[in-house]
């Protein structure tokens, strides 16, 4: 994607309410938007099967309570068991949320992190590979890694941890997409045999909110994130980043959650739940039905979960459910008063 004079002006432009927010790092943002990585061309990989559905529809798992290892094994057993997603003798890539060094709901939390990696070595993995490529204003991500506790609570649990934008990346062209025709991906994402997507639930100034679908986009080289690619389809873009790998399983941390603003900074709740499910779209708008019930974030409130413009495009791409009928939750039997509540609500927002 070649960058002109007039779209690196344009660039800035979009950059300076971004300045105001979080500090500019001017050399790694200047070298990833100038200067194109290297990799060879392989073929976007194929959508695997679903391994955790009932009756021919997505289930989305929702647990609530502490400690996060216990709501995993929980969220687990309501989909069937992990051992529906084979991971013996298997390298698995684990993707957190560690867009910047803040602390959740910011991010995903070490302890999720460190739960998963522990769970995947005692099913059986060979090797498990915690990766991420931060925001490209919070460059570098070692650095975020590090400071959040991410990085060592992968290594205490004895996973290797890798900052994308240090290693190999490869070259996909999705015949599908629109607005980015070929982008670069992080080679150890796309060699992996599993891929388990850790993201945060919380809102998104330019992009209405960041869930599974826009964890994503932080296996995508810099160059090709969705405001330098196209700013007036930001969510159209974050879809078709999706196309090139795929989720096995996503677990969400919604722990505590962003609910307007974001994706750095804004208020928060803590409702203490963990979101699991193998179909990125069908958890997504699980996800979204939790947003619009804490109702402070118009971009969410104010537009039906399907609406969604990230929503929207990836259902035309066939990355998951299409509609409600293909999406079905499960919770425990003895639900709190609050769970109670709160899937009511989302039961409302998603099937209503």
């Amino acid at each position: 994607m070649p960058l002109s004079r007039r779209r690196l002006l344009g660039l800035a432009v979009t950059l300076l309410p971004m300045v105001a927010v979080r500090p500019l790092a001017l050399g790694p943002l200047l070298r990833h938007l100038l200067f194109a990585p290297r990799g060879e061309t392989r073929p976007p990989k194929p959508l695997p099967p679903n391994p955790f559905t009932a009756e021919g529809k997505s289930l989305v798992a929702l647990v609530r309570g502490a400690p996060v290892a216990q709501l995993l094994r929980e969220g687990l057993t309501l989909l069937g068991g992990l051992e529906r997603l084979p991971v013996a003798g298997k390298t698995v890539l684990v993707k957190p949320n560690v867009v910047a060094d803040d602390p959740p709901p910011t991010t995903t939390s070490p302890e999720l992190v460190a739960a998963v990696v522990q769970l995947l070595y005692a099913a059986g993995a060979a090797r498990v590979v915690v990766g991420e490529r931060s925001a490209i204003l919070t460059l570098p991500t070692r650095d975020n890694l590090e400071r959040t506790g991410v990085a060592h609570a992968a290594r205490e649990a004895g996973a290797e941890v890798i900052a994308f934008e240090e290693a190999a990346w490869v070259r996909v062209a999705p015949p599908q997409a629109v607005h980015v025709p070929q982008y670069y991906v992080a080679q150890a994402a796309y060699d992996a045999d599993v891929l388990i997507n850790l993201p945060v639930l919380k809102t998104h100034r330019s992009a209405s909110y960041t869930l599974s679908l826009k964890n994503l986009v932080g296996l995508v080289h810099p160059r090709y994130t969705p405001w330098v690619v196209d700013r007036a389809a930001w969510e159209e873009v974050i879809a078709e980043l999706n196309l090139a790998v795929h989720p096995h399983l996503t677990i969400v941390d919604a722990t505590r959650v962003m609910v307007a603003g974001g994706p750095w900074h804004g208020p928060t709740v803590a409702p203490g739940l963990l979101l699991l499910g193998g179909d990125r779209i069908a958890v997504d708008v699980v996800g979204l039905g939790l947003l619009k019930h804490f109702g402070q974030w118009p971009p969410v409130a104010g537009k039906g979960v399907w609406e969604q413009r990230q929503i929207r495009r990836a259902v035309a791409l066939g990355l998951g459910a299409g509609d409600k009928t293909q999406v079905a939750l499960r919770a425990p039997t003895a639900t709190d008063a609050t769970l109670a509540r709160l899937l009511a609500a989302i039961e409302h927002h998603v099937f209503g």
